[in-house]
């Protein structure tokens, strides 16, 4: 935690920003994903000039950064600071059968989640593409072996042979979010940047280590419907 959040002036201005319920809604919402204001507009049944005013008011008390997507430029997603997330606790979320992280290629992001996913919880979660590509990236199966994990570098899959209807669905990249608006639909969302873009080890390095906070943070509130046995994708 940095210094102004470590100052009175600093916890107080975190406090009073969440004083207001609207604030917290919000809050809540963006500790398990990314969103953009106007996302939040919709989940939460507000005005979107009321949620501007209290996304400013987050951001002012340091509780929320604003980020472009990488998909549509035109669109900002809001995410939360993660020094902040320690003592702000959401609500569960119960009745999942499977996780399943989607990005655009299933060919970084996703796959790294599902690995990430099945190493921490020892639960099945699986992986997929809007567009997938014919293979897992070399740098995503190498950042995986560095962390010990596996991937297979050939089992890549499209959203639609894959997700089923009691799955917890979770968008790891803006471009398969803003895709996903049909029947299969997210119910998360995390901005996360393409590390295929750049192509280095360190973007897929980050990439991993930007997942393994997120995996850490959402995956103590989940709660599986029944056990889904053993089933792979």
């Amino acid at each position: 935690m940095n210094a102004e959040l470590d100052s009175l002036a600093g916890r107080a201005r975190v406090h009073a920003a969440l004083g207001d319920p609207a604030r917290l809604a919000i809050v809540d919402a963006l500790i398990l994903g990314d969103a953009s204001p106007g996302e939040i507009a919709h989940t939460l049944d507000l005005p979107t000039n009321l949620v501007a005013h209290h996304v400013k008011v987050l951001t002012d008390a340091g509780l929320v950064v604003k980020g472009r997507s990488e998909g549509d430029k035109r669109r900002t997603y809001l995410r939360l600071r993660p020094e902040t997330l320690a003592a702000l606790t959401p609500p569960p979320l119960t009745g999942v059968g499977r996780v399943v992280f989607v990005c655009t290629r299933n060919s970084a992001r996703s796959q790294l989640a599902a690995a990430l996913w099945s190493g921490r919880t020892h639960t099945t979660a699986a992986s997929a593409g809007t567009h997938p590509a014919d293979r897992v990236h070399p740098r995503a199966v190498a950042v995986a072996q560095r962390h010990g994990l596996t991937l297979d570098p050939t089992a890549t899959a499209h959203v639609d042979a894959t997700v089923r209807a009691d799955d917890l669905v979770i968008a790891v990249c803006d471009n398969a979010h803003e895709e996903l608006t049909g029947p299969v639909r997210p119910r998360l969302h995390w901005s996360v940047p393409d590390p295929v873009r750049v192509d280095t080890d360190e973007a897929f390095e980050a990439a991993f280590a930007d997942l393994a906070a997120r995996v850490d943070r959402v995956a103590p509130i989940v709660t599986p419907a029944t056990s889904t046995g053993d089933h792979h994708d």
